[in-house]
């Protein structure tokens, strides 16, 4: 009669033991499944992916290469707005300049930043959007200067040394959406930078040689004549 009695506990165990394995794989299954899916539907440019290690020795690389100081050097952005690439270049002597485009409206954001500055003097005697012999009105708008003329309006903000332009056509965007823009205009960080500038890409070492020309000479053609002609 115990017998029975002590082998009834072992063979109840037994299933117990099987399912908590079975259990146990399967969570852990399920763990690697939804890791894998949220790695996958992670977006590249998220706080989980790498970003672009670009430091102000490569700002300043990339932007000498252009022949624009690194220190006028500004990014913005506008909701609907994104950068021109072909748009970005050098200004005057070592300014900035980058256009920013409405996919929806083909408007366009011009962000500008040149050595200088701007008061209540100058302001009228500077052109709006470089448009030389027009009329400029100019309103003071807190540390800015809210600038029309020409069929175009443009925020000013003087800085240090020099002064950070965001215009557009007058009837292409409102003056909240160019306020906004030029509030947001700052210096760029990594990623930025590297979204903003092209590479600087090293000068070659050396001369590249050429095979089409001989070894001897300058490669110029023949153009000696015999006696008589």
């Amino acid at each position: 009669m115990n017998r029975p009695a002590r082998v009834l506990p072992v063979l109840l165990l037994a299933p117990l033991l099987l399912t908590a394995c079975g259990s146990e794989k399967a969570s852990e299954e399920v763990s690697e499944k939804a890791s894998s899916t949220a790695e996958a539907g992670r977006p590249s440019g998220s706080p989980g992916a790498a970003a672009p290690a670009t430091d102000a020795g490569e700002l300043a690389a990339r932007a000498q290469a252009m022949g624009v100081a690194p220190e006028l050097v500004y990014v913005t952005e506008a909701p609907g707005f994104t950068l021109a690439q072909q748009s970005v270049g050098v200004l005057g002597d070592d300014g900035f300049s980058a256009t920013w485009v409405d996919g929806d409206t083909n408007a366009l954001l011009r962000l500008a930043v040149d050595r200088g500055t701007i008061t209540a003097d100058t302001c009228p005697e500077q052109p709006v959007g470089d448009m030389s012999g027009e009329h400029t009105t100019c309103e003071r708008d807190g540390d800015a200067w809210y600038r029309t003329g020409a069929g175009r309006h443009e925020y000013a903000l003087p800085e240090k040394g020099h002064v950070v332009r965001v215009s557009a056509e007058t009837d292409a965007v409102p003056r909240d959406v160019l306020r906004a823009a030029a509030l947001a205009a700052h210096r760029p960080d990594a990623a930025e930078t590297d979204r903003l500038l092209p590479s600087a890409d090293p000068a070659p070492a050396s001369p590249v040689e050429r095979g089409d020309l001989p070894r001897y000479g300058d490669g110029a053609p023949d153009n000696h004549v015999d006696m008589g002609g």
